[in-house]
């Protein structure tokens, strides 16, 4: 026994000596380019589930089985490194995954993993091509938590996203750094980006008050997309797609590659058309991009964006009653048999006889109709006149604009430790949106008098052709713009661990809004007289000529701002300020002044400002804690401070407050394949400003604004992605929001009509009530299937909940009426999406794809208004009702879906 012992200690010895030697040790430290040390690089044995992760301090240390050659290093946001295999030191310097963004991923203050104290999710161009399938960009963020997107109306451009319970009036839109947020009332009209999906390189959703440090409208959050940069490597790529609604589309890209280690170019154009999904939208469109590089010397760089979409679309801007959509789901959610009645279920073969592309039912849009009498007048937009788009129909609402943006960005290293990032940008656009004016004919749905009803455009005619006098007209309303800014600012490194940031932000927009004449629909001219400067020969209006309104406003805004980091193996704190400052001026060219000049009104200056700071702690491992808070105090938008329809200064418009703060954790496992996020936040939105137009019971226009209602909106979120296996990837995402307002009002506010400003009591009853307008509680769930080299298949789902209805606070004006906003049904969706990319040789690369939306062809309410003024508020007797009777509504688009086939070369 005791020769045995003997023997297996010698064993062990010899087996435990030559193990050990057969393998071999490598440390090192993993750098970023700019210097700071990387913690929680992933350092893996390649062909081997050997890995480690490198630690706070950047460094690693890890044991190589004999015969394996290669390391791996990967880091979220940096380009995957593999370095040959020697026992000793090895130390790495990673760079941006694409080194063409390092600069303006700074310009556009984006969050990095583990380290930003923000809650954020990105959207890779790779999975923008995977899942969004030609459709407005905001809907490739459903799978966000607290993110919920529609197509709107369903018109191309038309599409909205809400996140946290914020509209986009409140979510900051940045492409490349640059917002592009309205300058007036802070809205974001899709359309005018209609091609920014195809040149885009990655998206960043910072929820919540975000990292951005310019004063932007990041309340509900940071939505910042980032375009493809000029690529290093010559070469190109065509794509055509066909789609639901004879959707077409071709899209072509071309880069010169890097020459002479200087310069690089890449362009792309899209050109799309289609009869669009939902009845009369039409969509004609061609969006082009072009971005450049030029290295100046080592110190210096500049780069050139240019972006627009020139684009017309027929639009479905009016919600309807459920029932005028169908009578079965209206019966299945709760509608009334009197319901039914009063809305007749839309039937295209009793609206539009002998008319065959018209759909009705789910595709009802009553803002297009067609014409059988002998009429081809010419129509009149963007300064001259067009034939219609379709000889057989004419659009009601039919949207038109184009709006190029333009950034210069100057890259400068004044010393290792100073370095200055500088955008200089143009945006101009004119185009506008059509619609009726004037004394109209109009058919109304199966001839029953309701809300639901459309233009008789032949009736119209004959009106306006029984005398020289047009009596019903086309109208565009037009909004001519132009825009100029500047951002700049000065990154210095105090020390390894300290940094800071200065900076201005300089804006500047004029913004040109009129009526015209569009079509006279067979009259010769049309009767207007309400410009205080013509005389009665000029009341005779023409295609083209100004009708209605006539104003200009400006808005000049300038903003400083500063931000400090501190950043170590483990730690890293931040602090924002920033102060802003907004003026307005308002000249009506239809209304004389006191002075008998052009009525002129110019604001104040409004000050704002925002305070904003968190940090981020990462004890072990894959782990990271995380917390921020935030103060925002918002100058008010244009409409809150002047009225431009009737000319007149807000009285005591304020500045809106928010205060926000989260907190979160995050685990990565060292391999990658496994990442989970949670968090919880808290938003108040004190002070809310309220703007209502209406008419009073003489017909006149009015407008009334108050201040003083407040919002709390708090929520959990989880996200996370799960790798089992290498050919497998799953993903989920949970949001639990519970947002409502927190008081009731009772005041006073000014009641303004065109000749008198009325001080008058008013009571609103909203304490408790939900904010609606988008799904409060919602699930997703993602599946990714890779069965064989290029061939992908991916499954996502939705479930929505606890989506209130949008709701107007001016409706709840009784104390008796203390009903909850009513809760649209809750439904699930599902997607699926596949491409395959053919397995050829040398440079050229073919890869077809295909998409199908709403799998299972739900029926499903996506968008609802509760006690809509057109079906409950005024006019019926369920005002109170806050059901399915009184709400309207859009219904989600049926099964859709979009294929087509990229050739790279």
């Amino acid at each position: 026994m005791r020769n045995l012992n003997k023997f297996l200690l010698l064993f062990t010895f010899v087996f435990f000596t030559a193990f050990t030697f057969a393998q071999t040790s490598v440390n090192g430290t993993v750098t970023a380019d700019d210097g700071t040390v990387l913690p929680g690089v992933t350092i893996m044995v390649k062909g081997t589930t050997v890995a480690v992760v490198s630690g706070t301090d950047g460094k690693y240390k890890i044991e190589v089985p004999a015969g394996a050659q290669f390391l791996v290093f990967s880091y979220v946001g940096m380009a995957t490194q593999e370095v040959a295999v020697k026992a000793g030191t090895i130390n790495i310097t990673l760079k941006p995954e694409n080194a063409e963004l390092a600069e303006i991923l700074i310009i556009a203050d984006r969050a990095k993993e583990r380290e930003t104290p923000v809650a954020f999710s990105d959207v890779t161009k790779k999975e923008i091509e995977q899942q969004l399938g030609s459709r407005d960009l905001p809907l490739v963020m459903n799978m966000t938590p607290s993110v919920y997107s529609t197509a709107g109306g369903g018109g191309a451009g038309d599409a909205r996203i809400n996140v946290r319970g914020f509209n986009q009036r409140n979510v900051a839109i940045m492409i490349n750094g640059v917002p592009v947020n309205d300058m007036e009332n802070g809205w974001v009209y899709w359309s005018n980006w209609d091609g920014v999906a195809d040149a885009t390189s990655s998206i960043q959703m910072q929820r919540g008050l975000s990292a951005v440090n310019l004063a932007t409208p990041s309340i509900g959050g940071t939505m910042n997309i980032i375009t493809s940069p000029a690529e290093k490597t010559a070469g190109g790529s065509a794509k055509l797609e066909y789609g639901s609604g004879n959707f077409m589309k071709m899209s072509l890209s071309g880069n010169t590659g890097l020459i002479n280690d200087k310069f690089a170019l890449s362009a792309s154009f899209v050109g799309k058309q289609g009869n669009g999904i939902i009845d009369g939208t039409f969509t004609k469109a061609f969006a082009y991009y072009l971005g450049s590089s030029y290295k100046v010397n080592k110190n210096h760089k500049l780069e050139l964006f240019v972006l627009g979409a020139a684009q017309r679309h027929g639009q479905n801007l009016y919600k309807q009653n459920v029932a005028a959509y169908s009578h079965d789901y209206a019966k299945e959610i709760g509608a009334d048999d009197s319901t039914l009645l009063k809305f007749p279920e839309a039937d295209a073969k009793e609206q539009y006889p002998g008319f065959a592309d018209a759909k009705g039912g789910r595709f009802y849009n009553e803002n297009w109709s067609p014409i059988t009498v002998d009429y081809n007048g010419q129509q009149w937009w963007s300064g001259k006149t067009h034939n219609r788009n379709n000889a057989n129909f004419m659009s009601e609402r039919e949207n038109y604009y184009h709006k190029p943006l333009a950034n210069l960005n100057w890259y400068a290293t004044w010393s290792p430790k100073v370095k200055q990032y500088t955008t200089l940008y143009y945006s101009g656009g004119t185009g506008g949106g059509s619609g009726t004016y004037g004394d109209m004919k109009w058919n109304y749905n199966a001839g029953i008098t309701s809300p639901s009803r459309f233009v008789s455009w032949d009736e119209t005619y004959k009106n306006n052709t029984a005398t020289d006098t047009a009596f019903g007209i086309l109208r565009n309303s037009v909004n001519n713009q132009w825009t100029i800014g500047a951002i700049s600012r000065a990154q210095i490194l105090f020390s390894d661990h300290f940094k800071g940031q200065i900076g201005i932000d300089w804006r500047k927009a004029k913004i040109d809004h009129f009526r015209e004449v569009r079509d006279l629909i067979g009259g010769k001219f049309f009767v207007y007289s309400g410009n205080e400067f013509d005389s009665p020969s000029d009341y005779n209006k023409v295609l083209g000529d100004k009708i209605a309104y006539h104003f200009t406003n400006t808005v000049d805004w300038f903003g400083y701002f500063a931000q400090a980091e501190y950043n170590t193996n483990k730690f890293t704190a931040y602090g924002t300020f920033g102060h802003s400052f907004i003026k307005y001026t308002y000249t009506n060219h239809f209304r004389k002044g006191t002075d008998g000049k052009e009525l002129y009104l110019e604001s104040k200056t409004l000050p704002g400002y925002q305070i904003k700071g968190g940090v981020s702690y990462r004890p072990v491992g894959g782990f990271s804690i995380f917390g921020n808070y935030g103060y925002i105090s918002k100058s008010p938008i244009f409409d809150n401070v002047i009225s431009d329809d009737i000319g007149q200064f807000v009285d005591n418009s304020k500045n809106e407050i928010f205060k926000a703060y989260e907190f979160g954790v995050n685990y990565q496992t060292p391999t990658k394949d496994l990442d989970i996020k949670v968090n919880y936040y808290n938003t108040t939105w004190e002070n809310r400003a309220l703007n209502y137009r209406t008419r009073d019971l003489d017909n006149n226009d009015i407008n009334i604004f108050i201040n003083g209602i407040d919002q709390k909106h708090s929520g959990f979120e989880f996200e996370g992605n799960y790798h089992p296996v290498d050919f497998i990837a799953i993903g989920a995402m949970a949001s639990f929001g519970n947002w409502e307002y927190t008081n009731d009002i009772t005041g006073r506010f000014k009641y303004y009509n065109e000749t008198t400003v009325t001080d008058t009591t008013y009571s609103i009853f909203a304490n408790g009530l939900k904010v609606g307008d988008a799904p409060q509680t919602q699930f997703g769930g993602m599946l990714t299937i890779i069965p064989i080299k290029g061939l992908r298949f991916q499954f996502d789902g939705r479930y929505y909940t606890k989506n209130y209805a949008d709701w107007n606070p001016f409706t709840r004006t009784d104390v008796n009426d203390t009903k909850q906003v009513w809760e649209a049904p809750a439904y699930f969706l599902a997607d699926m999406h596949f491409s395959y990319k053919l397995p050829l040789q040398g440079k050229i690369g073919v890869e077809v794809f295909g998409h199908v939306f709403n799998l299972f062809d739900t029926m499903y309410i996506q968008d609802a208004v509760d006690n809509s003024k057109y079906n409950g508020f005024y006019g019926y007797d369920n005002r109170f009702s806050h059901t399915v009777n009184s709400a309207e509504v859009y219904l989600g688009l049926p099964r859709t879906f979009n294929a087509g086939v990229v050739l790279t070369f």
